[in-house]
């Protein structure tokens, strides 16, 4: 190699080097910024990842399993996602609805007679006794998907507890059904519809809902980390709640549509890239593009979604993902209507799990992002400003 080739070949090494340096800044950047604000913010455990349709932007992990062992944090650490299922169900019962074995319009009484005669809370009266009244109209599948069917959890639902409280001051029977909030189709509240879409799921598939999902969904998107089931060999894996006891999780009786997977960071990116490729997997699809298309479209109208009013303070704050703004909700996916201030734009997907893990999915920019911690109270202002942080570093660098 002559002087004037050794000259350009070093110049291109360079500049390679310093192109290479340019692109890693990004990266870097986000996980300084995200580094900081773990530790700022007391955080015990964090991993989060950011991805476009096709490949990983950025991954890091922070803290450690447990306060014992001292075992590091990484992307492949299992976390308990809970309410971060429920787009899977979601998904699921599109599944059903596009090979035509169930319809998003008629009664899930008919798959589930126990919700045949549902009853609807209309207040106390002035003794402390609960005034029901039959709902005005049958829950439909679109009311369990958008969290209109007026089924409630007692967390963010005071009247609600108050009825659990009744039941358990007067030691009545527990009614297989909980009374609706109110009549379906007419507001908006979170609770248990999700539940009930995986027992639909369940009885229209014959499957279990671990079946339908790893066989569905998980197996073909290669996420061989998410279950509703730990196998002793992954419980090294595990992240511990925050001041609860290492233990491994016991198999679950039953499964449900509502909460209780595991997973990882790097496997729920590969759900949320399957969303933004619009149901295409690696190879063939998971649904097609008009089913993830629909499902990604607001089906609540002018009514107001993800707005959490905390009834247990201890198991969860409030909830307010866009202060100021009227959010929608699609098939199991909220959905902000405006752009988030140096975040997620307009008509992204997002949803969380009480443990406060979260996610959000932004199609106009093609890309995605999780969060994932493990520790209460939901909403926590110490998680949601890790997760604020998060979302600016993530647009701002990466």
């Amino acid at each position: 190699m002559d002087r004037l080739t050794r000259r350009k070949f070093a110049g291109l090494t360079l500049s390679l080097t310093t192109a290479a340096r340019r692109a890693a800044k990004p990266d870097a950047a986000l996980q300084t910024t995200l580094a900081a604000s773990v530790k700022e913010h007391n955080i015990p455990a964090a991993a989060a990842m950011v991805a476009s349709d096709s490949r990983i932007l950025y991954q890091g992990a922070f803290g450690e399993r447990d306060p014992d062992s001292h075992v590091a944090i990484t992307s492949q650490s299992l976390f308990r996602i809970a309410s971060m299922t429920k787009p899977v169900t979601a998904l699921s019962a599109m599944q059903l609805v596009e090979r035509g074995k169930i319809k998003l319009d008629e009664p899930v009484a008919k798959y589930l007679p126990e919700l045949e005669k549902l009853q609807v809370l209309d207040g106390f009266t002035a003794d402390g006794q609960p005034k029901l009244r039959p709902a005005a109209s049958p829950v439909l599948l679109r009311h369990l998907l958008t969290h209109t069917s007026g089924f409630a959890y007692d967390n963010w639902d005071a009247e609600q507890l108050r009825y659990t409280e009744y039941l358990e001051k007067t030691k009545a029977t527990r009614p297989r059904v909980l009374p609706l909030s109110f009549d379906p189709g007419t507001q908006w509240r979170y609770g248990t519809s999700m539940d009930w879409a995986g027992r639909l799921v369940e009885a229209v598939s014959g499957q279990t809902l671990e079946a339908w999902f790893q066989h569905e969904i998980f197996q073909p998107l290669g996420m061989k980390d998410t279950s509703f089931i730990v196998p002793r060999e992954k419980f090294e894996r595990l992240v511990s709640l925050k001041d609860q006891p290492r233990k491994q999780p016991d198999v679950p009786k039953s499964f449900n549509g509502g909460g209780g997977l595991y997973s990882t960071t790097e496997d729920y990116v590969k759900f949320m890239q399957m969303i933004l490729r619009r149901g295409a997997a690696r190879k063939g699809r998971i649904a097609r593009a008009e089913t993830i298309d629909l499902m990604a479209a607001n089906h609540v109208g002018e009514l107001s979604a993800g707005k959490l009013k905390t009834a247990k303070p201890t198991y969860s704050s409030d909830m307010d993902m866009h202060p100021g703004h009227r959010d929608g909700f699609g098939y199991g996916f909220l959905m902000n209507a405006e752009d988030y201030d140096a975040g997620r734009a307009a008509g992204s997907l997002a949803w969380a799990g009480i443990y406060n893990t979260f996610f959000w999915i932004d199609p106009h920019r093609r890309t995605c992002a999780v969060l994932m911690m493990q520790f209460l109270p939901f909403c926590d202002s110490q998680a949601m400003a890790v997760l604020r942080d998060f979302e600016k570093g993530a647009y701002g660098a990466v």
